[in-house]
């Protein structure tokens, strides 16, 4: 099933901080479904969709067992939706229902509430070729590696959360249309690949 039938994808540019203001709102009592989190924030793009994951893996959210490996998948399955030009986006039910704990979201949503501010300031139209096709196409590929690398190397340590940033800035790129952001994910990613060969 999708998400929601009615949504198109549609980067308008938004801001880091509504988007985390979006995951804020979203956190239900006890505990929040995976599916209703990210349909708290698809209704502009699959962008903020991208995002979400992404920035859940750079917070201690990683933390719970196997949650990296969830969020990699999501990641995957969403840049690869935006990959191929899909309208609505879709994920598996069994990965809709997964839970996370509301108050550790908050938690997360709340240490990422000041960099939010901080990289909106800094924002500014840059590189815009990165964000036009076909080189948006590049990024989303990239996003598509990035989530599907993430349960592999879930046992290599701070690989996730590297893999994670990258994403997120990759995202970034395509939210803030900074096309520097774009550059710095794809360092990160190199990062990864070496971390993982020196400890392999």
């Amino acid at each position: 099933m999708t998400l929601d039938d009615t949504t198109r994808y549609d980067d308008s540019p938004q801001t880091m901080t509504e988007v985390i203001e979006e995951l804020h709102d979203a956190a239900q009592e006890g505990e929040t479904s995976l599916g209703h989190l990210l349909s708290e924030v698809e209704h502009a793009s699959f962008t903020p969709v991208l995002l979400t994951p992404a920035l859940a893996v750079v917070t201690p959210l990683s933390g719970i067992p196997l949650f990296s490996s969830l969020c990699g998948l999501c990641i995957a399955l969403v840049s690869a939706q935006m990959l191929f030009g899909r309208e609505s986006l879709w994920l598996p039910q069994w990965l809709q229902r997964r839970k996370i704990p509301s108050d550790k979201l908050k938690s997360a949503v709340k240490t990422l509430r000041k960099p939010a501010r901080w990289l909106d300031r800094q924002s500014r139209e840059r590189l815009r070729v990165l964000v036009r096709p076909p080189f948006d196409r590049i990024t989303h590929l990239l996003c598509l590696l990035c989530g599907l690398a993430m349960p592999v190397l879930e046992l290599v340590p701070f690989s996730s959360s590297i893999l994670g940033a990258a994403v997120s800035l990759m995202a970034m790129t395509l939210l803030l249309r900074d096309g520097l952001f774009a550059l710095i994910g794809y360092a990160f990613i190199l990062g990864v690949i070496g971390l993982a060969i020196y400890l392999i």
